[in-house]
């Protein structure tokens, strides 16, 4: 599994590292009630602190390399509906889903503070754009007879992240496996009130524009400041091949932001007047094989699972939120040329549930579930330059 000069060694200070280890799988795993997904589940566009020294043999010599540079893409079209894991195929068959359509790009700078040390800072520029019936004339065929449809968009700067991780064994000494532990802070930078125009149509039939706040699935934040605690780490199989994990828990204690659900005080219901601020979750496991070693190719195979938990861990729930989560597979290649690494990768959706919110979960007959629409995949790429 490790060296054989340092079995015994680093078995036991696997075994001193393995209580944090657990503790920072069991705060991204024991919120399975959440989450997930991208669309309507209003999934931030987040991901781990990158690490520059993952698979250190990867990248070459870390000589005079204190700083990385990396450009992440992440693209997904949500349009199918599903209460819990029942998708309503009738909603596409009848021309009422709602379309999200998300290009978010992450700009990544790394700086080594020593060989086990690494601070990170992600600033993330979103491009969201949704469109629907309902929320402009309506599904209906007697409110909408034409079954127009209408958009709204969400451009900018979205929750800036600052974090810093730590490689509990040195990867200076070329060990098989290592276990990286991590804590990020989320910023509120994004703006979590954009307003977009809102089509009305009057008795007459004539259109009426109406401005306010959009959907809370292509808010560019949440107006909440929060913590991330972090853990991804390798370990080597076979030749040519690796095991990967990564994974966070994002910590939003705020309850809810300022900002109305649908832009209307309607309902005066502490559990649904505001947006909420929710946690959120991600976790990926899967499997490095070198196609090409001497190249430095490699094919990536692992599975994902993402969301957003109906319960905070931290303070109170309440506000509209859609909780829910998607397990996906996820395909992908990795690349590497001296400094450079490119990344791509497909996760594909084989599980999603849009699961009960705090609000659901109060309809004291039990029946209330809310929708939410899911991508059928996403498309995520990578590039990163150490210097």
């Amino acid at each position: 599994m490790f060296a054989p000069n340092n079995n015994f060694n680093q078995l036991l200070f696997m075994v001193k590292c393995l209580p944090a280890f657990l503790l920072s799988f069991l705060c991204l795993c024991l919120s399975h009630s959440q989450t997930a997904a991208q669309g309507c589940v209003g999934v931030r566009n987040m991901q781990c602190a990158s690490m520059p020294q993952f698979e250190p043999d990867s990248l070459g010599s870390k000589k005079e390399r204190k700083w990385m540079f990396g450009l992440g893409y992440r693209y997904f079209k949500s349009y199918k509906h599903f209460v819990g894991d029942d998708e309503q195929k009738q909603r596409v068959e009848l021309g009422t889903e709602v379309i999200n359509i998300s290009h978010a790009f992450d700009l990544n700078f790394a700086y080594d503070i020593s060989n086990r040390l690494v601070a990170t800072v992600n600033f993330p520029v979103l491009f969201y754009h949704r469109s629907s019936l309902y929320e402009h004339y309506g599904n209906s065929t007697t409110a909408n007879p034409q079954q127009q449809r209408f958009g709204t968009n969400a451009n900018g700067l979205g929750d800036i992240r600052l974090g810093a991780s730590y490689w509990m064994l040195s990867p200076s000494k070329k060990y098989k496996g290592n276990v990286a532990l991590g804590i990020g802070i989320k910023l509120p930078t994004g703006q979590a009130e954009v307003q977009d125009d809102f089509h009305r149509r009057k008795s007459n039939g004539s259109d009426s524009i109406t401005r306010k706040p959009v959907d809370q699935s292509i808010q560019l934040g949440d107006a909440g400041f929060g913590f991330t605690v972090e853990t991804q780490g390798y370990q080597k199989l076979f030749k040519n091949a690796s095991l990967y994990y990564n994974g966070f828990y994002l910590f939003n204690p705020r309850n809810t932001n300022n900002t109305l659900t649908r832009g209307t005080l309607t309902n005066t219901d502490p559990l649904i007047a505001y947006l909420s601020v929710p946690d959120q979750f991600s976790f990926r496991l899967g499997m490095n094989y070198a196609i090409l070693p001497k190249k430095n190719l490699k094919a990536v195979f692992g599975g994902r699972i993402e969301g957003i938990p109906a319960h905070d861990a931290i303070g109170k729930s309440e506000g509209f939120r859609r909780p829910g989560y998607i397990v996906s597979l996820e395909p992908g290649v990795n690349y590497s040329l001296k400094n450079w690494v490119l990344q791509c990768s497909i996760p594909f959706a084989v599980y999603r549930n849009r699961t009960k919110s705090v609000y659901d979960q109060a309809d004291p007959t039990g029946s209330r579930h809310g929708d939410a629409a899911f991508a059928d995949y996403l498309v995520n790429f990578g590039v990163s330059y150490r210097f």
